[in-house]
């Protein structure tokens, strides 16, 4: 459990790493918000292109050692960010980024539904999210904290270092998998991914995906925008310490297991849902604290809806786990890229209001989703869990 909760760390230390510095990275390189944003939406739109064929991969390779070569392979585009001289650069650098993570996280949740008993296997993808959760808090964090002390190019080489070590300590730690069966080539895990794609209720859960990151990174993209500007006039550093709201989704997504068990599944993430809507109103009060706990609560409610859906996935698909994961992946990643780029049209015109309401309306999307594909879970009856 200890190298499953460091593949999820490792991965979101990496991923949203720029969110904090993006107001800084404007400045440096004379571009607009929806510019530097790439910087996030590139590293997305990569991971949403090369998820299928990891998950794919690794149905015909095996699991740890996809996981160790990609966590160990990811330290080289990390460093080159910090070397690049222009935006073009570092936003081809989190590209390559992005096509080395899913080979780490989308493996790592099919190990864990495989040699995990499935009773147990929810949890412990609870345990793998609240590392993410950690990881997509401290690498925003340490990034707007490092900017400032060393420039942004000395934070993204602490990050290279830091992923270097957690690389190591995977690949010592995590045991040989075994309870995988290999599929019999790519072209018959393809199919396997095609036959997933007939499922209605697996669609209706990747649709589920794509809304809950378009929703995560257009909030917390463009509220560092808002907040960088005045009246707030935050610092990096401060930026980077509004992502300690991030950690309500380490709490959170331990007591998934509970929640599934007491509501069942739509009727938990349809709670949420109201939950989650409320505090993104509470962020459009001209106060700080109440943006704070409003995206605190936010963080909190997408966690849990992210374990929700990833963990029906790994648990009820039967036949190439890997390749059903993968194709949740790049369903719930291109939506994360179209919530970095989408939501900037809106900005540039209604500033923050226009953000917020988009993304309410991506939330009540997904709630009609729920309800309406999701009617056999409503009792939170043990098939389904």
């Amino acid at each position: 459990m200890i190298a499953v909760a460091l593949a999820g760390f490792v991965t979101f230390l990496n991923l949203y790493a720029p969110q904090a510095l993006l107001p800084l990275l404007a400045k440096d390189f004379g571009a607009s918000a929806g510019q530097v944003s790439l910087t996030v939406s590139a590293t997305t739109f990569a991971i949403a292109l090369i998820a299928p064929f990891a998950g794919a991969a690794a149905d015909v390779l095996g699991r740890k050692r996809i996981i160790a070569a990609a966590m160990l392979a990811l330290v080289v585009p990390t460093a080159l960010v910090a070397l690049a001289d222009g935006l073009g650069m570092m936003v081809l650098w989190r590209f390559v980024q992005g096509l080395l993570l899913p080979p780490i996280f989308a493996v790592t949740i099919a190990y864990v539904g495989e040699e995990f008993p499935p009773a147990a296997a929810t949890r412990v993808t609870g345990i793998y999210l609240s590392a993410s959760s950690f990881g997509g808090f401290l690498g925003r964090f340490l990034t707007g904290l490092l900017a400032e002390a060393l420039g942004w190019p000395g934070a993204f080489l602490s990050l290279a270092a830091i992923t270097l070590a957690a690389a190591l300590a995977v690949t010592a730690l995590l045991p040989r998998e075994r309870q995988f069966r290999g599929a019999a080539g790519l072209l018959s895990s393809a199919r396997q991914m095609l036959r997933h794609l007939a499922n209605p209720r697996l669609v209706a859960t990747y649709a589920v995906g794509f809304g809950v990151l378009f929703t995560f990174v257009a909030t917390f993209t463009y509220v560092g925008f808002y907040l960088a500007a005045p009246p707030y006039a935050l610092s990096p550093t401060a930026l980077g310490a509004i992502f300690v709201t991030y950690l309500t989704g380490v709490g959170t997504t331990l007591l998934t297991g509970r929640g599934v068990e007491r509501f069942g599944r739509r009727t938990l993430v349809l709670l949420l849902l109201a939950v989650w809507a409320a505090g993104l109103l509470l962020t459009l009060l001209p106060s700080l604290p109440a943006i704070i706990a409003g995206l605190a609560v936010s963080a909190g409610c997408g966690f849990v809806c992210q374990a929700v859906a990833t963990g029906y996935v790994a648990v009820t698909t039967r036949a190439g786990r890997s390749a059903a994961v993968g194709l949740y992946v790049t369903f719930y990643y291109v939506g994360g890229s179209v919530g970095g780029v989408l939501p900037g049209v809106v900005w540039e015109r209604w500033g923050w209001p226009g953000a917020v309401g988009i993304v309410l309306l991506t939330l009540l999307a997904i709630a009609l989703i729920v309800a309406l594909a999701w009617r056999g879970d409503a009792t939170g009856s043990a098939s389904d869990r």
